[in-house]
């Protein structure tokens, strides 16, 4: 595996690896698929604006966040395909190519996760 083939992965765990950040991304998910403007964001965090701003923009970068304009709000959501595709990336080899051992995490991560046409 090249490292062409790991970057979107590194920076996905580097974006999520401050706590202010995964915080963010946890909110956007519970608020999933309606999102949340970036002020409610930043008083249900209790961060300041351009503080959250910053770090909105480092999880946008890694593909986690999209935004859209409402008016004068920018709404915030978790890119929930991009996570699940950051989990696949992670079992995609896991179990020893063994899909049964692996059956309930690809259960939760749905079809196409392990099959008979992958590793596990």
């Amino acid at each position: 595996m090249d490292k062409d083939d790991l970057q979107p992965t590194l920076d996905t765990f580097a974006a999520l690896s401050q706590p202010t950040r995964l915080a963010a991304f946890r909110l956007l998910v519970r608020h999933e698929p309606e999102g949340l403007p970036a002020g409610e964001l930043a008083r249900r965090l209790e961060v300041p604006h351009n503080t959250l701003s910053a770090h909105l923009g480092v999880l946008s970068r890694a593909g986690l966040v999209s935004q859209r304009r409402e008016s004068r709000s920018i709404v915030y959501r978790a890119d929930l395909a991009h996570m699940v595709a950051t989990l696949d990336f992670l079992v995609r080899d896991c179990c020893a190519s063994r899909p049964e051992v692996c059956n309930p995490l690809a259960d939760l991560l749905g079809p196409g996760t392990c099959d008979d046409t992958r590793s596990c």
